[in-house]
């Protein structure tokens, strides 16, 4: 797999010094793996001054973890191991040295076994020196249970809200005591559930695991490690439905009570689908009458280059709504703090409403009816086959764009005369399409219903849509578009529509061996060779399907 890589044994040092050049408050100790505040390290001289320090940690390849983090309002150090790996011991005293004065320091650990015994045995050997130290481990993981036979729960993307409530308390001065127990009673009550849709790829390595097409890994860590079952993938909503029942049974939470919701990306997902997550996500815990007073999205905690997504659920108080909410530095916080999210019904706001063209339907032509319901079917079956042609010579949308312009007609199929008909379509075009086919065929078939309407015959009819196109669009015949089927097609149908068919088989055919000069395919030069223009060829399957 291809990656952006100099040499694998230095990408977490060099992707920190990366890191420290976007965050003017953030320093790295010399010759180590491990970021500070620059204005938190210790001195002789403010040692009784500084606040509680803040330091989390772990293996690196969850990036914007740590260091992230690392910034006013939430962690103050952040030590970072190999990849995967837990910091050694040495490293975390290191950390701990340098940003702990008289009011000490808070240890956020996530529960891996690793990083329990090595920060733990920091803390002792810190304490040791005189310095005032708490631990809190994370185990936010309910995908398992303590009993289950295994190391137990493991700290996924809840530690977040670990970090965010404990740096709004030691911000703002609360003592180690008093920012620990906060600590802990978020870890307490936080659950978290992830789901992978293919393995992480350690750099220099390989797959941690491998998945069939339609396979996912549901309760899975954030170390590349498999999840605790592996399930077929089903729709988001239902998948969302599913890791929000198991926090809500495993956390004791029921209707009446308020949480914040924070969907993590594992690494490779793409933002629309993590977002159709958070959808489901918010719309689950809401049918279990549960609040939801916060959303937030984003990379917090990943697996390097993971598909898939965490779901984290924490039941809250206002305090603890306000710590949520209170300000940070940290590039890596999903949230700006804000107001209540909307609820499932209050996301829309109503369409300002405008008369249509085709509002006047006139006396039904059920042929021509008749013939737009074939044409409508032929793009449905064709959509596969449009969305490869397109794939190979553009973005690769033609097929669905298509798709949902028929559909649209199908929902709402329209009885009225020839003109009304193709106002109808060209509404739906304008509406449903979208991308550059949307605006091109509204185009054509209002130019067309418009030349119905003042009289004008098929052919008049067709040639007047035809023209609306290449004044909209400027292509020409010869560009490799639409217009090369559709503009012989026209000159051909006063003999008839069989010759109108032919002629634009013919010039969608000829389209394989043209130079693109619009669309997409122009900027692929003579790679499309060879391939016949899928607009052109989408006028070929809707003019056959209108011969009935």
């Amino acid at each position: 797999m291809k990656k952006l890589l100099n040499n694998p044994d230095d990408v977490v040092t060099e992707a920190l010094e990366g890191t420290a050049l976007t965050q003017p408050w953030l320093a790295l100790l010399a010759g180590r793996t491990i970021a500070v505040r620059r204005d938190r390290l210790v001195t002789d001289d403010n040692r009784a001054e500084l606040p509680v320090a803040l330091i989390s940690g772990g293996g690196a390849g969850h990036e914007p973890a740590h260091a992230g983090y690392v910034a006013p309002g939430m962690l103050t150090a952040a030590v970072s191991g190999a990849v995967f790996a837990s910091p050694s011991v040495d490293a975390i005293c290191d950390g701990i040295r340098a940003v702990t004065g008289d009011a000490g320091a808070l240890l956020i650990v996530k529960s891996y076994t690793g990083d329990r015994l090595n920060f733990g045995l920091a803390a002792e050997l810190a304490r040791a020196d005189g310095l005032a130290v708490e631990m809190v481990v994370v185990a936010d993981d309910v995908a398992l249970t303590d009993d289950d036979g295994n190391a137990g729960r493991r700290g996924l993307a809840g530690t977040i809200l670990v970090h965010k409530i404990a740096g709004a308390l030691a911000e703002r001065g609360a003592g180690l005591a008093e920012v620990a127990a906060a600590a802990r009673r978020v870890a307490e009550t936080v659950g978290t559930m992830g789901v992978g849709l293919g393995p992480a790829t350690v750099p220099g390595g390989a797959a941690g695991f491998e998945l069939g097409g339609d396979e996912i890994e549901l309760g899975l860590g954030i170390h590349g490690e498999p999840g605790v079952s592996r399930e077929k993938l089903p729709a988001a909503d239902e998948l969302a439905a599913t890791m929000i029942d198991r926090i809500v049974a495993d956390r004791g939470l029921s209707a009446g009570d308020r949480v914040v919701l924070l969907a993590g990306n594992a690494g490779a997902t793409p933002t629309m689908e993590l977002m159709i997550m958070v959808r489901a996500a918010a719309r689950a815990l809401r049918e279990r009458g549960i609040e939801v007073a916060r959303v937030w999205q984003g990379p917090v905690l990943t697996s390097i280059d993971m598909p898939g997504a965490s779901l984290s659920v924490l039941p809250v108080d206002d305090e603890q709504l306000g710590a949520l909410d209170a300000p940070t530095a940290a590039p890596a916080w999903p949230g700006g703090g804000g107001s209540e999210p909307a609820g499932a019904d209050e996301v829309y706001v109503p369409v300002p409403q405008a008369g249509e063209a085709g509002a006047e339907l006139g006396e039904p032509d059920a042929g021509v009816r008749a013939a737009v319901d074939r044409a409508t079917e032929a793009l449905l079956a064709a959509e596969a086959e449009l969305t490869r042609l397109d794939a190979e010579v553009g973005d690769g949308d033609l097929g669905q764009a298509l798709a949902r312009g028929a559909r649209a007609w199908q929902a709402e199929p329209v009885d009225g005369s020839a003109a009304a008909i193709l106002r109808t379509l060209s509404a739906i075009a304008r509406r449903e399409i979208g991308g550059t086919s949307g605006p091109l065929y509204a185009a054509g078939l209002l130019r067309a219903g418009e030349a119905l309407a003042e009289g004008a015959g098929w052919p008049d009819a067709f040639s007047a849509g035809v023209d609306g196109v290449i004044e909209l669009g400027g292509a020409q015949v010869g560009d490799r578009t639409m217009v090369d089927a559709l503009v012989p097609a026209a000159e051909a149908s006063r003999r008839g529509l069989d010759a109108a068919i032919e002629a634009a088989r013919t010039g969608a055919a000829g389209t394989a061996e043209q130079t693109a000069r619009r669309g997409r395919s122009s900027y692929l030069g003579e790679r499309v060779h060879g391939h016949p223009d899928p607009g052109a060829v989408a006028v070929v399957i809707w003019l056959e399907a209108l011969r009935g």
